[in-house]
């Protein structure tokens, strides 16, 4: 009796990590810098209206839906791009364990990106 094919195909996690590497990158790219420029440079210079951004609304613009968007766009992704990274960098470097490696890195993006959730949910309260 002859195997089929599907059974000598080996399963591999790496497209759901190179998925994640990717949207990551993208986000890291566009809009971590303009958050930079935005919550760092134009509204401490003046350049914004401050008078428009209370605290009130700032804290109803964080804790609300394009909050939490912005938090997984601004922390979380770019949290797996550089996960990836590190992954492939002690790879090439061939230090540490593969499977260890993937468990330390996506597993602190994870912990970290959980953290940032939790206190996105934290200030909903």
């Amino acid at each position: 009796m002859r195997k089929s094919t599907s059974d000598n195909i080996k399963r591999s996690d790496e497209p759901i990590w190179w998925g994640l590497f990717s949207a990551g990158g993208v986000c890291f790219a566009v809009f971590v810098p303009a958050a930079i420029l935005f919550i760092a440079l134009l509204i401490p210079a003046g350049i914004m209206a401050p008078e428009a951004l209370s605290f009130e609304r700032a804290e109803s613009m964080i804790f609300s839906l394009p909050g939490l968007i912005f938090i997984g766009v601004v922390v979380c992704l770019p949290l797996f791009h550089a996960a990836h990274r590190i992954r492939h960098g002690l790879h090439d470097l061939k230090l540490g364990k593969e499977q260890l490696n993937k468990i330390v890195t996506y597993g602190s993006a994870a912990l970290l990106s959980a953290l940032a959730l939790v206190g996105f949910v934290i200030g909903i309260m």
